[in-house]
């Protein structure tokens, strides 16, 4: 950071932001193949939150790679400032008061913990939607196994490229296993506490 950037210190905080919401602020990211279901389920997750009155926001690939990430590649550098831009906007939204939830295949694990570094731990909900590529495959929602089978993607993740599962996730969503209403509702349960502000 240049010795000439100096922060700024506003009279309105997080704090008086969680205060104002009635909840905490803080970032809940889903991690998997594409195809895994993690949009869908954080959308799911947000719908859920958003009766309840909480302020939320969801970022994923396709809104963020159409507007502030459009200059990048899926080379592995390029996957690594993608993941960079993303954790930065969602440390902004946290201190806007906001719950914020992305879903990005993400499959790098050292970018992964550089998210957690930027929002901070006690910010950083990881979620891993844990779907086998060969059902991923078979979903191919967009079309993406197909057209990198066919070598007219490159660098695809499960494909052509790694995809380091996390070792420790906050939760373990086994999508061939459970139900989508299930996962929704354990996440939810889990996020719940976090949720709440404590008694000065």
């Amino acid at each position: 950071m240049s010795k000439h950037i100096i922060p700024h210190n506003y009279h309105v905080s997080k704090a008086d932001r969680a205060t104002s919401n009635e909840h905490n602020s803080f970032l809940i990211w889903f991690t998997g193949l594409s195809g895994s279901g993690k949009s869908t389920i954080a959308n799911l997750v947000e719908r859920s939150l958003f009766k309840k009155g909480i302020k939320t926001y969801t970022l994923d690939g396709d809104n963020i790679r159409k507007g502030i990430n459009n200059d990048l590649s899926f080379s592995p550098e390029d996957r690594k400032e993608n993941i960079r831009r993303i954790a930065e906007v969602s440390n902004l939204m946290i201190d806007a008061g906001l719950v914020v939830l992305a879903a990005f295949v993400s499959p790098y694990k050292k970018d992964r913990e550089n998210i957690r570094t930027i929002v901070k731990d006690v910010n950083f909900v990881e979620i891993y939607i844990n779907t086998s590529v060969e059902e991923c495959e078979r979903r191919d929602v967009k079309g993406l196994y197909k057209k990198a089978r066919a070598g007219e993607i490159k660098n695809m993740t499960g494909i052509s490229a790694p995809y380091e599962a996390p070792e420790t996730p906050d939760i373990e969503i086994k999508t061939e296993n459970e139900s989508i209403e299930d996962s929704v509702q354990r996440i939810v349960d889990y996020i719940t506490p976090k949720l709440e502000l404590k008694n000065e």
